[in-house]
């Protein structure tokens, strides 16, 4: 991990933004001029999955309205020759066992309200853990043609920057 990219995660962490959907806005505010690159994470787009899996009712609203606020600070991400990442927003998003259609709605809104330009991470390595059999949709591992679809969804949602 560069410096660069080490120091934006330390201030992720400090400020919670690993976990955008406990965020105030006016957290994300004062950081405007601060903080170059932000790695949000965007899990779920049901307030009902967000109340059951993470006890967080508000977390799509607030996730949306964070990433709205993100990129206007930074902007889609942009890559020096080297191909390091200078400024911008990488969004990463688990695929969940079952939740191709939140998959869908959360690609749909980066695509089509944040930037057909989002840089994203479909991230696979969801594996059931901790609680998750106390909820039967996730009490699974991801299988490969989940993620597969997953990527297909962000195609023909025309995103085609990954991480």
């Amino acid at each position: 991990m560069t410096g660069q990219l080490r120091i934006v995660r330390e201030i992720q962490n400090q400020f919670g933004l690993d976990s955008i959907g406990y965020d105030r806005l006016e957290t994300l505010k004062w950081l405007d001029g601060v903080v170059d690159i932000y790695m949000p994470d965007f899990k779920f787009w049901k307030p009902e999955t967000a109340r059951e899996l993470a006890h967080a009712t508000d977390y799509p609203e607030v996730a949306r309205a964070g990433m709205r606020e993100m990129h206007r600070q930074v902007g889609d991400l942009v890559l020096d020759g080297r191909g390091l990442a200078r400024r911008g927003l990488l969004v990463r998003h688990l695929v969940m066992p079952g939740g191709l259609k939140e998959t869908r709605q959360i690609l749909h809104f980066l695509a089509s309200e944040i930037s057909p330009k989002t840089c994203i991470n479909i991230m696979p390595q969801y594996h059931p853990a901790g609680r998750a059999e106390d909820h039967p949709a996730i009490a699974r591992p991801l299988v490969q043609e989940e993620y597969e679809e997953a990527l297909e969804i962000a195609r023909r949602e025309g995103l085609n920057r990954w991480a």
